[in-house]
């Protein structure tokens, strides 16, 4: 198949290109691209996954983002935030406390393109969890959705002990309108 001759050519442009025009049916060859030692060959099937979409093209993405190719794995949080997927929302949670900031950045990303879905999972993930790396990316997250349904909860994050959380609550409730001047006596 052509598409797929580009796509694995090894030429990045030449893959780039071919990626956004991958067709269901090349499927199998991508799901055994995933199966093969080819790193390459391994990233551009992502990416073209992330172009194609579809639940059997979102379950690929899912395994490649539970695994531990961190170059697979940034590129399959990429590709779950391109198809704001709300199937993808727990491995994105879970994500948020990636050792990585630029994976927790990446899954954060996508929860804010799959939006509204993802509210009360980031609302419940800000509230309780203790990691402030992951409460970060959630509030961040939620002052970038933007939906109501958030403000108790940002207002709750301003007394929060990272000043990044407390940051980002303020961006929320700002950007949604009912931001507010504090001053402590």
């Amino acid at each position: 198949m052509p598409v797929l001759d580009e796509l694995f050519s090894g030429d990045d442009e030449r893959a780039a290109a071919a990626a956004e025009q991958v067709t269901a049916v090349c499927l199998p060859a991508l799901e055994a691209a995933l199966a093969g030692a080819d790193a390459d060959a391994r990233w551009w099937a992502v990416a073209a996954l992330a172009h194609l979409g579809g639940e059997r093209a979102t379950q690929l993405l899912l395994k490649a983002a539970s695994g531990s190719d961190a170059d697979l794995r940034a590129a399959a949080l990429h590709g779950l935030g391109r198809q704001a997927a709300p199937e993808a929302i727990p491995l994105l949670l879970q994500a948020l406390d990636d050792p990585s900031q630029y994976l927790a950045r990446l899954a954060a990303d996508a929860l804010i393109a799959i939006g509204r879905p993802a509210v009360p999972q980031l609302i419940e993930l800000l509230e309780h969890s203790p990691m402030a790396g992951a409460r970060t990316h959630a509030a961040r997250a939620l002052a970038l959705i933007g939906d109501t349904a958030a403000i108790p909860a940002l207002f709750r994050a301003l007394e929060d002990e990272s000043s990044l959380v407390q940051h980002w609550a303020d961006e929320g409730l700002e950007r949604m309108g009912v931001g507010q001047v504090y001053f402590k006596p």
